[in-house]
């Protein structure tokens, strides 16, 4: 079992060591807490614009070239991401190599240039970036619900912003951006791999304590409140449909996080799940099918995804909703272990990587300053039962709480269809 060692500096800089002592590779993974989710309306974008433009330049390492050759020259990888709650920078390097790593990451997150030309370079290439997102049904569809999840709201804006916002981001604003985001006491930096603490926090200390401190944001606005189901349809020249229905959810402190995230298994997760064994296996009215679930820091989804025919959207939207009111009325014992098994199961396999164990340690101590170790997220599952699952589904499917929204060739008379799905919704 993987265990974990935690030091924070003088700053605030919270250090998390998982060491995995078979283990030939190191990962680490710096974990900030800056998203779209404390963004303004008016800067939609700003955080995954930042994100990018660490990667463009250092004082010591001026061009993303210089940066990425010194870790691909010694057979890693180095990549970020950016969500609603975090922004993530990881590199993955074989042990040896862990202080060139460590040297990297710091360097980046430190002493990036932000050069005006790097900046108007990297705001076309986010631009292509939106084109190639809204290009993508399945990805559009899923910006659709969220958009229907959470009207108005941080929660509901797109990570990567928007054309009009990425556009008019200035300098300035990125700079003030980080400066009020990137700070010590908003970090987590966190190490899994064959290394040992002691060893990792005698290269880390050097690089990082001059690293000065600031207050912190005080969160942002979340509205769960729903009164009536809602609809979002989108007329797309393709051949398929893509359709998601979903409804609020549980944060990542709700007593029963863990509880909706097997309810998802059993409903969703894999090829003997419900949705999967009766839309694609026995009506054949999709190839893809899947549900999965969301958890942030004050609110969450249960969402599911299918790909159909456009002339198959009601018959496909009836047939799921049957599904839902049917798993209101209990689930069998046989799936309740096989929810309980694949959770573990897939818990265990994640696991076994350096990456996976970075950012697990890591996204629990960003996002919730306490950290559930393997054992305490088994203990949990194992003690789930038949009629916790009943209750969570009576709790979060109601006909009021419903979400659909659709991207695809939606004919003429659409209002018909329209009026048709909407009389569907309900449970």
């Amino acid at each position: 079992m993987v265990m974990y060692n935690k030091a924070v500096l003088a700053n605030g800089l919270r250090v998390i060591t998982s060491t995995m002592p078979h283990s030939h590779s190191v990962c680490l993974a710096i974990l900030v807490g800056a998203g779209s989710c404390y963004e303004s309306k008016e800067e939609a974008g700003i955080s995954h614009f930042a994100e990018h433009l660490f990667f463009k330049g250092t004082q010591r390492r001026p061009t993303s070239k210089e940066i990425t050759q010194d870790i691909e020259g010694v057979g890693g990888i180095i990549n970020g991401g950016t969500d609603k709650e975090v922004t993530i920078f990881w590199c993955k390097v074989a042990k040896s190599h862990f202080p060139i790593a460590l040297d990297v990451l710091s360097d980046l997150l430190l002493n990036s240039r932000f050069d005006n030309k790097e900046i108007e370079q990297e705001r076309r290439i986010i631009s292509e970036e939106i084109n190639m997102n809204l290009d993508l049904p399945q990805q559009r569809v899923n910006m659709l619900i969220d958009e229907l999840l959470w009207p108005d709201q941080p929660l509901g804006r797109e990570v990567i912003g928007y054309k009009e916002t990425v556009s008019s981001i200035t300098r300035g604003q990125l700079l003030n951006y980080v400066a009020r985001s990137y700070m010590p006491n908003n970090t987590v930096l966190s190490i899994a791999g064959n290394i040992q603490h002691e060893e990792a926090m005698k290269q880390i200390e050097p690089l990082f304590n001059k690293w000065a401190a600031g207050k912190l944001a005080t969160g942002y606005i979340t509205d769960d409140n729903q009164t009536e189901a809602r609809l979002s349809m989108e007329p797309r020249d393709i051949e398929q449909a893509h359709l998601c229905l979903a409804v609020h959810g549980f944060s990542y402190s709700h007593p029963q996080r863990f509880t909706i995230d097997l309810l998802n298994i059993v409903l969703g997760g894999g090829m003997s799940s419900r949705l999967f064994t009766e839309i694609r296996e026995h009506r054949g009215l999709a190839y893809d099918i899947n549900s999965y679930t969301e958890h942030f820091l004050n609110s969450g989804s249960f969402t599911i995804y299918a790909g159909v025919d456009p002339e198959k959207i009601e018959t496909a939207v009836a047939a799921i909703l049957e599904e839902l009111s049917k798993v209101k009325q209990g689930i069998t014992t046989s799936e309740l272990s096989r929810a309980k098994e694949l959770s573990k199961g897939r818990l265990h396999l994640r696991l076994e990587d350096s990456r996976n164990v970075a950012l697990w340690y890591g996204s629990q101590e960003i996002l919730m300053r306490q950290i559930l170790d393997i054992d305490d997220v088994i203990s949990i599952v194992d003690a789930i039962t038949i009629d916790g699952l009943k209750e969570v589904a009576e709790e979060i499917l109601t006909d009021s709480g419903l979400n659909l929204a659709i991207t695809g060739p939606i004919k003429e008379g659409s209002l018909i269809k329209e009026k048709a799905l909407r009389q569907l919704l309900k449970l």
